[in-house]
């Protein structure tokens, strides 16, 4: 469903244990997961249901409190739904993922590129040294929070947008740390150290 084997390459220069599973069978062995994604919505939550995570993660993520990091579309299949499709989400986050509206705006769809990501929140997925967040960027879709505290980072394009958002265990980022050179390695070491 994603870049399995680049988000894995930066945890192995991290020196961070890693597992790319392909069945839930052997989650409960985990103390953090990441939930990556690369296309559309409806495919992405389809294929989680068809293969049986969505209970095993409910469990994990919602009873238990694993700490999980939603990447991209990861991040956008734990709100209620998508302007993408017509499924339901997981529903982790009370939110949305709407389409960027680029009508009467000079700006390109889909959001693509580098861009500065600014934190909003003390939160320890975002501690650094770099005096500005930069993080890469391929996206059609934002999530819109119901609950505006739970954003943790935005960014601007056309509008600002939601760019990550914690709620308790649950993380979310709308950019690419694996794409995302020293920022992203930062960003995920902090994930691993939580």
């Amino acid at each position: 469903m994603g870049n399995l084997g680049s988000i894995q390459n930066m945890l192995k220069k991290l020196r961070a244990d890693s597992v790319i599973l392909d069945e839930p069978g052997t989650l409960e062995n985990y103390t953090k997961l990441v939930l990556p994604g690369v296309g559309a919505f409806d495919n992405g939550i389809q294929h989680l249901r068809a293969n049986g995570w969505v209970d095993p993660l409910n469990n994990l993520v919602l009873v238990q409190k694993v700490p999980i990091l939603g990447i991209c579309l990861g991040m956008q299949l734990m709100t209620k739904s998508s302007e993408e499709g017509v499924e339901e989400g997981l529903g982790w986050i009370d939110a949305k993922t709407l389409r960027f509206d680029s009508r009467g705006k000079n700006m390109k769809i889909p959001h693509m590129g580098w861009n500065v990501v600014k934190p909003r929140a003390n939160d320890p997925l975002f501690e650094s040294t770099f005096k500005e967040l930069r993080f890469y960027h391929v996206h059609s879709y934002y999530v819109n929070l119901a609950n505006k505290e739970e954003e943790i980072a935005s960014t601007y394009y056309g509008e600002s947008f939601t760019s990550a958002f914690r709620k308790e265990n649950i993380w979310g980022v709308q950019f690419h740390p694996e794409k995302s050179h020293k920022f992203g390695m930062q960003l995920l070491k902090n994930f691993n150290e939580l």
